[in-house]
């Protein structure tokens, strides 16, 4: 991503947006109705006829960028990168979501289109696979979710665990592992840090007789040595996700995965230091033999094209790992774009 020259004179508005869900969306941060996303239009001064737009979406209570006076310091964000004509990466480092929304509305200005990389997505001759999130509720919910994601033909489903008891998310994994073995069903597990640490190894042997494919973040963040034992002694693949939210300089990102030494790390530009940031720690962790995806952080269809078109980007026209993109129909009041799923995947709509 080539930063502009100075030349360049650009116009930034911002406008902020309220979007709904269609059915609460439970977390381990509690349940979301609503989500609030900040979009950044630029206009290029030049040729005023041109715009590009990008979402800034930060999550309440798990962006290290969240806050009450986000939009001011959008604002003087925006106002820097008008008088210099190019993102100031170092000082947006701290900010991924405010960066991701800056590097996706530069790209689709220069683009002319909501294709931000020419890639196989982009052209629409391929999808990128998705798997199905199951949300956490009751074991009634979950189940049901299940089996929609199941009966649309979902081949991997990604389960949020931590809400209903133990015993019961077990049961559910058996229901699943009863009709499909592994190599026709991938099961994902998001723990979202629920497991105590002296519990958690238990667990992970419980939870590895269901031939789970991973299971990310099983306890809670900043506690490396903790995690790179479990790492260590894990029958399963464990795959970071929190443990990453706020550590953006190359450094700490290398400490941390050489102690760490995860399975898989998950990545979310709006999290995890905006596309450059996605960039390097998907390299970082590529020189290590630590695999990666990339998922959307619950933004609206803005947010969401520009993720998929950073996957396409960096992973090449033959995606074959599940990606965490099948996002777009959470919202009543999305905003439309040209991607959609058909069979568990994510397209571009080329036309």
């Amino acid at each position: 991503m080539n930063e502009s020259n100075h030349m360049n004179k650009y116009n930034v508005n911002i406008t902020k947006r309220t979007f709904h869900f269609k059915q609460p969306a439970g977390t381990s941060r509690g349940v979301y109705t609503t989500r609030t996303s900040w979009f950044v239009e630029l206009t290029d001064a030049d040729a005023p006829g041109r715009k590009g737009v990008g979402e800034c979406a930060p999550l309440p209570d798990l962006s290290c960028d969240a806050g009450p006076d986000y939009e001011e310091r959008l604002r003087a964000f925006c106002d820097k990168f008008e008088r210099e004509g190019a993102i100031d990466y170092e000082a947006m480092a701290d900010y991924p979501s405010m960066l991701f929304g800056l590097e996706t509305a530069l790209l689709h200005l220069k683009a002319g289109s909501p294709r931000l990389f020419d890639t196989a997505f982009s052209r629409g001759e391929a999808g990128i696979p998705t798997n199905g999130l199951v949300w956490m509720g009751n074991y009634n919910e979950m189940l049901s979710r299940m089996e929609e994601k199941i009966e649309q033909g979902s081949r991997c489903i990604k389960l949020k665990i931590g809400a209903i008891g133990f015993d019961g998310e077990m049961d559910l994994l058996k229901r699943i592992r009863e009709r499909f073995s592994s190599r026709v069903m991938q099961i994902r597990l998001d723990a979202n840090c629920a497991f105590r640490y002296d519990e958690a190894l238990y667990k992970l042997e419980l939870l590895s007789q269901y031939a789970v494919h991973s299971i990310e973040q099983p306890i809670r963040t900043r506690r490396w040595g903790d995690m790179a034992e479990l790492c260590r002694d894990s029958p399963l693949p464990i795959a970071l996700d929190e443990e990453l939210i706020g550590i953006n300089d190359t450094e700490t990102k290398r400490e941390m995965l050489n102690i760490i030494k995860p399975a898989y790390i998950v990545l979310k530009p709006s999290l995890h230091g905006g596309m450059r940031g996605v960039e390097e720690w998907v390299q970082l962790a590529k020189e290590r033999g630590i695999g990666s995806w990339i998922t959307s952080a619950l933004e609206s269809n803005v947010g969401l094209n520009a993720v998929s078109q950073l996957a396409a980007s960096l992973y090449g026209d033959r995606i074959t790992m599940a990606q965490g993109l099948g996002t777009g129909l959470l919202y009543t009041d999305n905003i439309p774009m040209p991607i959609e799923m058909r069979d568990n995947s994510i397209w571009f709509n080329a036309e």
